[in-house]
């Protein structure tokens, strides 16, 4: 909003403090759930909380409100009305309760002194822009009551704000109707005049009750007058002698009681023929008072004002030559001012260099002199705006009580401030608690990478973690055909980029198959089933993340040749012992002979198939594998070897392999389903042209010995669903 005066162009900022918007967060909260308040701050892009003291833009409140009638589906007129009783409330709580009852014994009074209010909250809030309220006598007992404010549409938290008044503080029901509302151009731009009709509402029930306790009050009266004129005529009876001394006590008692019944409603004050006040005494006690016409014509004036602004001082001085209203934002006119008359008025001086001075008082209007007195003193709010205004504390009056307010701000400035800082370091806590929280959770998915969760949990609390012996699980190695001649013929870059796709495909697996990823050195690639949670079907969950790898090596390229890169596969079931390892950087690792097995099944292996030793086979043989027997090789360090290697999965089809089926199916648990041989994941055609009656062609370099691989007696047996071990494999 912008105004523009002699040349100059004033910019007024339109925002409310977080108070407002803290309300609002409330009555979201309190009506309508935390839920709630989580869905509206998210759709409308705002933060959790808000500081008090903080200023926001007008812009952020509407739409909070905004989408709050979206969210809810409320009208906005309905919403803005329970703000307004909700911010009553709200208001009592944060500590303005007392204040707020002081302001009046009728609503009428209590309406009209909101903008003294307001002004004495501009000492804290410097840039409130608060409405201001006007009220007028109606007929039949009610009132009119009008509203300003810079802000257009938000005249609906009047009703409710006044009704939770006239019920908390006067236990009257009232009824708010718009009779007006129109734009008026004021000094500062156009603002939205709206006129309310506040009429009472007869309460049938309390009103029965007050004409019952009106009626008893009346007959307990008679009954004490009857009593009183019974003793009076006894002792009238028994002192006939003194009947002229207890006439006189008699008229004295009633001259007395009829003072003692004298209330605010039989009032009538006297005033003087005169004014007892000399000109030059009271332009000294009120040192800063001015009088002026209709026309602005300065008439008179106090010392001190005249001697900051000497101008006043002129014969022909105007006050609008010397001073502007900053509040209440109305033109410069003796009809404007008098709209709002019940309302304090802040003018500020004009001056090319500063200091400038600020007046803060009442304006009165005086009918038979068609002048308007302005009773005012210095707007000060702290000793340091005493000084950069040029002033001292003697330069106000004894009576003044700003002497006394700029003392007691000066403190309580500095309390605000503290608690302003208070408030800020509390909001800078929640954001960094939030981010530690977030940085915990990326390290325990770090700790949990490396560790499994429950042991990762143990060094977390400071426990030792004992190295534990399983009796059996299963291991599985792989490693990338040709890999030191890939790394040879390409860019490292290249080599890291396939082996991090690969790997991540491979991490995916492990979850789906609920296996341990032990270790990655380069290509090769360690799981283990049954450790660290032992599992009777660990053979089974690595045999079917064996297949897994398999076809998801076939999704990575080669980087020198583009085609698809190769694996080889080796399992060996056995016993291991496991354990931490380390201080610095603490690996889970696993130790024993059956480690080394399963390293010579993959090294003995042969390009993209899955190696299996003699324990693995017999774990995996009436499960519906299909498998075939490699026959007799020389292991290193171990001899002859009865080996086989995996070909499918004759229950299990591709997608649930890969971990793609729907979630209603389980791959591990009850209810084995039994898929038709087009779904299950059958041995490819190249692995009979591959491993001929007459023996296998594997890497020389792998094998001292190869026997003539034949189909086994088992190869493809689907055994019985009641077995114990058929039932272990079921569907994804």
């Amino acid at each position: 909003m912008e105004a523009r005066r002699g040349g100059k162009l004033t910019l007024y900022r339109r925002a409310q403090y977080g108070f407002i918007n803290s309300c609002l967060r409330s009555l979201v909260m309190e009506r309508f759930g935390p839920e709630t308040w989580d869905q509206l701050s998210s759709r409308a892009g705002v933060q959790d909380s808000f500081m008090t003291y903080t200023v926001y833009d007008d812009a952020l409140t509407l739409r909070l409100v905004q989408e709050a009638c979206s969210l809810l589906d409320v009208p906005a007129d309905v919403l803005l009305k329970l703000f307004g009783a909700h911010f009553f409330d709200f208001c009592k709580q944060a500590g303005y309760d007392a204040m707020l009852r002081t302001l009046g014994g009728s609503l009428a009074e209590f309406i009209g002194n909101l903008d003294a209010l307001h002004s004495y909250l501009a000492l804290s809030y410097q840039e409130m822009n608060a409405p201001s309220f006007r009220v007028e006598a109606a007929h039949g007992g009610n009132m009119l009551l009008h509203y300003y404010s810079d802000r257009k549409g938000l005249h609906h938290i009047v009703p409710g704000i006044i009704e939770a008044v006239a019920s908390e503080f006067f236990g009257t029901g009232v009824s708010l109707v718009v009779l007006n509302r129109e734009e008026e151009d004021e000094r500062t731009g156009k603002k939205e005049h709206v006129v309310f009709l506040v009429r009472q509402i007869e309460q049938v029930g309390e009103a029965g009750d007050r004409d019952r306790n009106q009626d008893r009050d009346q007959d307990r009266d008679q009954d004490r007058d009857q009593n009183q004129d019974r003793d009076q005529d006894r002792d009238q009876n028994q002192d006939r002698d003194r009947d002229q001394d207890r006439d006189q006590d008699r008229d004295q008692n009633q001259e007395r009681d009829q003072c003692s019944q004298v209330g605010p409603s039989s009032f009538s004050p006297r005033y003087a023929d005169q004014l007892w006040v000399e000109q030059r005494t009271f332009c000294q006690a009120f040192p800063f008072h001015i009088v002026f016409d209709e026309n602005l014509k300065v008439r008179q004036a106090g010392v001190n004002i005249q001697r900051f602004v000497p101008g006043l001082r002129g014969r022909e001085a105007k006050l609008s030559q010397f001073f502007t209203i900053i509040h209440p934002q109305v033109t410069f006119t003796i009809d404007s001012m008098r709209k709002f008359i019940n309302s304090q008025f802040v003018l500020k001086s004009f001056r090319e260099t500063p200091p400038t001075l600020k007046l803060r008082g009442q304006m009165l209007w005086m009918g038979s002199l068609g002048c308007m007195l302005y009773l005012c003193s210095p707007k000060l709010r702290s000793l340091q705006e005493l000084r950069d205004a040029g002033l001292h504390l003697a330069d106000l009056a004894q009576h003044d009580a700003t002497r006394d307010l700029v003392l007691l701000n000066q403190q309580r400035l500095a309390e605000m401030e503290l608690s302003n800082q208070l408030e800020r370091k509390k909001e800078e806590l929640k954001i960094l608690s939030r981010h530690l929280e977030a940085e915990k959770e990326k390290t325990e998915a770090l700790l949990y990478a490396m560790l499994p969760r429950h042991v990762a949990n143990q060094l977390k609390d400071g426990r030792s973690v004992r190295a534990g012996d399983f009796d059996v699980c299963t291991v599985l190695f792989s490693d990338v055909v040709a890999f030191t001649s890939i790394c040879a013929a390409c860019e490292p870059i290249d080599i890291v980029r396939m082996l991090n796709l690969m790997y991540s495909k491979f991490d995916r697996l492990t979850s789906v198959h609920d296996i341990y990823k032990v270790e990655t050195i380069g290509d090769a690639y360690m799981v283990v089933g049954g450790v660290p949670v032992p599992t009777d079907s660990h053979a089974h969950r690595v045999a079917n993340f064996a297949l897994g790898m398999r076809i998801a090596a076939k999704e990575v390229p080669n980087p020198v040749t583009g085609q698809p890169i190769q694996i080889r596969v080796g399992l060996h079931t056995g016993p291991v012992l496991a354990g931490v390892v380390g201080e610095k950087m603490p690996r889970y690792c696993l130790f024993g002979d059956t480690v080394n097995t399963a390293s010579r099944m993959e090294s003995h292996s042969v390009p993209d198939h899955i190696h299996l030793s003699g324990s693995t086979y017999r774990e995996l043989k009436d499960a519906g594998f299909h498998m075939q027997e490699r026959g007799e090789i020389e292991v290193k360090g171990k001899g002859l070897m009865t080996t086989y290697f995996l070909l499918g999965n004759l229950l299990v089809s591709e997608d649930g392999i890969m971990g793609k089926e729907a979630a209603e199916t389980r791959l591990y648990g009850d209810g084995l389903r039994r898929q038709s041989s087009k779904e299950a994941v059958r041995p490819e055609p190249g692995h009979r042209d591959a491993l001929s009656d007459k023996g296998a062609a594997p890497d020389p370099g792998c094998l001292d010995r190869t026997a003539p691989p034949h189909e086994s007696s088992t190869s493809g047996r689907i055994g019985p669903s009641n077995e114990p071990r058929s039932s272990l494999c079921v569907l994804l």
